[in-house]
């Protein structure tokens, strides 16, 4: 499978993806609540992997500028349906990747990515090229499901199954610990990780990072402030 196979997939289910509803709506409002607090109204904001556009129509009136991104042709065009219905000034959708040459270096404030970690192939890279889109002391806010905290036979049999099937795009299996070693490793500094399941622990960890002023290589990693 490629990004295209991955893009096929989700160009797909698109439309039923916007009818299914949130699995836990307190969680999904508490991580609206304190991305928005986050965030300031002079910011430039980058959006990858923002689907049909929910969250970045909750954001987006909130900051300066809002880009938000999806590779999925059909997903961005839901989303594009949702603008027109209720126009936000500061919100735009593209169809990009991190990689994608129209996003410029250092050119935003901070780069948000909810549920996205863990389906690009190259996570090293992807955070790479994060750090490179962030300006000096900018942030990466992420949500990111650790399967590998997960139940094992869900990375090891389930997931690899559907895929091969077409059930499935690529999905990366991975525990919080090495998701924040790469973040990390990545040139970051951790600043907080939070779990904002009203159901439990989901093992979606909210992870809060920063790019030094000086945007400069790796940090050593800084105590996280962790809640729940």
């Amino acid at each position: 499978m490629t990004t295209a196979s991955d893009a096929r997939f989700w160009d797909r289910i698109a439309r039923k993806y916007a009818r299914d509803a949130i699995a836990d709506p307190g969680g999904y409002e508490r991580t609206l609540e304190r991305t928005r607090a986050l965030l300031s109204p002079d910011d430039e904001v980058l959006e990858l992997g923002c689907g049909t556009g929910s969250t970045a129509l909750r954001l987006a009136g909130d900051v300066q500028g809002y880009l938000a991104t999806d590779l999925s042709a059909a997903m961005i065009a839901i989303a594009g349906e949702k603008l027109s219905a209720g126009a936000v000034p500061t919100l735009a959708f593209r169809i990009a990747t991190a990689e994608s040459s129209l996003l410029e270096a250092g050119s935003f404030s901070a780069v948000l990515g909810f549920n996205y970690l863990h389906m690009v192939r190259d996570l090293a890279g992807t955070l790479g090229r994060i750090h490179t889109l962030l300006a000096p002391g900018g942030l990466f806010i992420s949500k990111t499901p650790c399967l590998g905290d997960m139940n094992p036979l869900l990375g090891l049999v389930l997931l690899p199954g559907m895929r091969a099937i077409g059930k499935a795009p690529f999905v990366s299996v991975f525990r919080q610990t090495e998701l924040c070693r790469q973040i990390s490793a990545a040139g970051f500094e951790l600043l907080s990780t939070e779990n904002h399941a009203t159901r439990g622990n989901d093992r979606r960890p909210f992870i809060v990072a920063r790019k030094s002023v000086q945007g400069s290589g790796p940090l050593s990693t800084q105590p996280l402030s962790v809640t729940s």
